[in-house]
């Protein structure tokens, strides 16, 4: 009889282990999860354009805390050109 194979985990479900004061976000972006798979798969009528701007907003303050976090140096913001469908 083979062993049973373990259910794969996001790094969300992961995060809270390795650093539990990221469980907050780590909540935050799981949650968020499906949107940003729609949004990845050009199903762009499911994420308003809202949406797509606080989980931008979230993301960079995110990886600001992780920076600060491991005492490293924040890296300039890159600029995002998104052409708009229309």
């Amino acid at each position: 009889m083979e062993g049973r194979r373990r259910r794969l985990r996001s790094a969300w479900e992961l995060l809270p282990e390795a650093e539990p004061r990221l469980a907050e976000w780590a909540a935050y972006f799981s949650v968020s999860a499906a949107k940003r798979a729609a949004a990845e798969a050009g199903m762009v009528s499911r994420v308003s354009a809202a949406d797509a701007d606080e989980l931008l907003a979230e993301a960079e303050t995110f990886v600001s805390t992780v920076e600060d976090l491991l005492g490293v140096p924040g890296q300039p913001q890159l600029p995002v050109n998104v052409p708009l469908a229309g």
